[in-house]
């Protein structure tokens, strides 16, 4: 399976910006019922989302409905949960295990956390490994930075570093990093992207199409790391065990699954 390098947000209150996402080449688009949309547009937005969706798309297409536990989660869920154009669906402020174990009954198909809290972060592991309909965790920046007070980016790297390692922990794929904020700031975004990659993540949240193929380059592996990759592959498939190569470096056989799984993110496309 080809995994995701972008996730396009967009409103679910204009479906002709929806419509113009699905062939944008995002990875996956999110249809967002929640922060996007206005209260007094929140049927509105349920509706059209649930006529666009009521046949299938030609890209992944994820939901993310409004807050679990509250009337407006309930009317997203009834109204989209089981179309046939719903990839799966994204629940926002996720505290607690229990939020995931009680919604897996009535929403099938996959299901994706966002931890926008002090709280979520805290429980990231069990949240990750609460049921096997979770098929992703990732955080929600903007909600976390006012949670904890922080003003300066560099003060997130623990709660990223906490959720990387509590969804490979759980056996989930590496988290997106979430979205940058400013559409005409891609300078930024490419070194926001750099050090997220340093980090673990693996892809990105975008909320505008300009963002995409910044966030596809800094993820994609360089040609030097394809060749270093197939270097260790090759010289592996001729002397399986760990070896020392011509160059000096070790390589073993965690050495050489990662190598492998480069060349397989080199080959998505």
């Amino acid at each position: 399976m080809i995994h995701p390098l972008t996730w396009l947000y967009v409103p679910g209150d204009r479906p002709h910006v929806v419509t113009k996402a699905l062939s944008c080449g995002a990875d996956v688009v999110v249809i967002d019922l929640e922060d996007a949309v206005a209260p007094d547009r929140k049927e509105y937005a349920r509706t059209a989302t649930a006529e666009l969706l009521s046949a299938a798309q030609p890209v992944p297409v994820h939901v993310r409905i409004n807050a679990l536990g509250g009337p407006l989660a309930t009317a997203d869920l009834e109204a989209v949960a089981a179309l046939p154009g719903v990839s799966g669906l994204r629940l926002p402020k996720v505290t607690s295990p229990a939020q995931i174990t009680g919604i897996a009954g009535s929403a099938p198909g996959p299901l994706y956390a966002l931890l926008e809290t002090a709280l979520g972060v805290e429980h990231a592991y069990a949240i990750a490994a609460a049921h096997p309909s979770l098929r992703g965790i990732s955080l929600g920046e903007a909600d976390l930075r006012a949670d904890l007070g922080i003003r300066e980016d560099a003060g997130l790297d623990w709660s990223r570093s906490r959720v990387i390692v509590a969804a490979r922990a759980a056996g989930l794929a590496p988290p997106p990093q979430s979205v940058h904020p400013d559409i005409r700031d891609l300078e930024g975004l490419a070194a926001s992207c750099a050090h997220g990659r340093t980090l673990g993540f693996l892809g990105r949240a975008a909320i505008h199409p300009r963002q995409l193929p910044i966030i596809e380059r800094a993820y994609l592996p360089t040609q030097r790391e394809i060749e270093e990759a197939e270097t260790i592959v090759k010289a592996a498939a001729n002397e399986p065990g760990a070896q020392a190569l011509p160059d000096g470096r070790f390589i073993d056989a965690a050495v050489v699954a990662a190598a492998q799984r480069t060349l397989s993110l080199a080959r998505r496309f």
